[in-house]
Parts: C-alpha cells; structure tokens; sequence
C-alpha cells in the first residue's frame, strides 16, 4: 500500500521538477556522471561523493535516468533536478543512473548535451554481478524466473532488443534493461564504446572490491579524476546490498567461464588484471 509518507515525495518531487524546470537557466550542469554498472557500489559511490564539501548532490534523489529511459522530456526537465549556480563557489554535481553504461543511445546523448562531463565506472566480479541484478530485479518485480532459468532465457529474451532500440529511438526494451544478467557483465565490450564516444581520459574505472575493502585511496581517485580536493572527511559504507543464498559451485565455475575472455580483453583495456581475477 502507498503510504502518506511516499505520496508526499512523490508531490515534492514534481513540484520540484516544475520549479526545475522554469529555472533551467539557472541550474548546475552535471560535472560527472557514475554511469554502471549495475549492482556495482554505484549508490554507494554517489552517496560518498555527496559528502565531498565541493559536491552539491542532485535534488531529492540520485538517479535521474534522463538520458536511457527518459531522453523525450528534453534537457530543460533534466536540469531540473540539480541545485540552483551558486555564484563564486567552487562546487559541482552529478548523478548516478547505471543503465547508461549499457543503453545503446546514452553515451551519445550524453556527449552530444555534457560535451564537458567526466564517467565514474565501477566493476565487480560480473558472476557476482549478475548474481545479484537477478535478486534485484525479482524483488523488484522485474524477474520471475530463478537464475539459472533466467540465464538460460537471456539470448531468447534479448534477440533483436538492441536493434530494435537504435532503429527506433522512442522504443524501451523491458528485458534489456532488467534481464541483461550476462550481456552487463561483459565489462570490456561497452568500456570500449564509451572510450571511443568521449575518450579514454575522461572515463574512470573504480575497482568495487577495491573500493569497498580499502575506500580511501579508491575515493582519493575519484577526486583527482575529477579535480576535486582530497579529502579525509568522509563516512564510507555499502548501500543497497541484498543477501541472497549461496550459488551452486558447477554454476558458478561455468559463469566463471564464460566471463574469462572478456575478463582479459578488460584487463589488456584497462592495463591492470580486475581483483577478482588475481
């Protein structure tokens, strides 16, 4: 049931895009972008950022999803949701949306609106990955079918979803944005496409093991990346994780598998072997 509390959001929200919306002049472009992947600490990451005393978060929450599932509201609707320019003050924003990295149109629209934005990429094992988008999108409604069921449906799923979507630019395709379990995890394949779309340097990748076992030189990254101070100052944490029951030893092993080639081609791509291949 919808309580008081979320209808009361859910008004505060609109009001606040329509006000956004007739300021859209006034408002702060975003300076970054955590564009994926999915399941991957990008809540986590955003939520750090925020605390950053040169950070200004996104208004009411931090993914937008303008430029994958919401391109036809247009730029004036998008700005909307960032703080009004403060003047004088050194400080930037940006938001989190992590179907970006994957969605067929996104990188370009990105470029083609923030020719000045920087990414913030995080990557994690990708069996784990997919491992745990499948309980994500079962919670959320999005999945019906238990993970191996679902892995085995993805190709039949997804056949034609992708051209479909560049033919047509107004067309969602449900299951490749919620049933992409092992298409999302192959890392290298849209890493390249990004690089080729903004450049190599202005995409950061952030190991997600790394930045959870030991954050501060992970975080301190972060900062360079995006010319910000270092700072001390700041509580880590996990956000958004969901405890799920082991996976079966031969499943894995064969997910292990398959992820091995892109694996590499990831590890020549970024010039260092991923954590969870050392």
């Amino acid at each position: 049931m919808t309580t008081a509390r979320t209808w009361a959001l859910r008004g505060a929200r609109s009001v606040t895009r329509t006000v956004g919306r007739w300021t859209a002049g006034s408002r702060m472009h975003p300076s970054f972008l955590i564009v994926g992947a999915q399941r991957c600490g990008t809540t986590s990451l955003y939520k750090t950022l925020s605390q950053h005393p040169s950070v200004v978060p996104a208004v009411l929450h931090k993914g937008v999803h303008f430029f994958d599932t919401e391109y036809h509201r247009g730029m004036a609707w998008y700005l909307g949701h960032f703080p009004a320019r403060r003047p004088g003050a050194p400080a930037i924003t940006g938001e989190s949306s992590p179907y970006y990295m994957f969605h067929p149109h996104a990188p370009r629209r990105i470029a083609a609106n923030l020719p000045d934005v920087r990414l913030l990429v995080l990557l994690r094992d990708p069996v784990e990955r997919a491992y745990s988008a499948h309980s994500h999108e079962l919670a959320r409604g999005y999945e019906t079918e238990p993970f191996e069921r679902a892995l085995e449906l993805e190709a039949e799923r997804t056949a034609g979803e992708r051209e479909r979507m560049l033919a047509d630019e107004s067309y969602q395709s449900h299951h490749l944005q919620h049933n992409s379990y092992l298409a999302r995890g192959r890392y290298v394949e849209q890493l390249e496409h990004l690089a080729e779309v903004f450049g190599r340097d202005r995409v950061h990748v952030i190991d997600s093991d790394e930045f959870f076992t030991d954050p501060q030189p992970a975080f301190d990254g972060v900062c360079d990346f995006l010319e910000l101070p270092r700072t001390t100052d700041i509580a880590f944490g996990k956000h958004n994780a969901r405890s799920r029951a082991p996976m079966a030893a031969e499943l894995r092993a064969r997910l292990d598998e398959h992820f091995a080639p892109y694996d590499q081609r990831l590890a020549a791509w970024w010039g260092r072997v991923p954590s969870w291949r050392r």
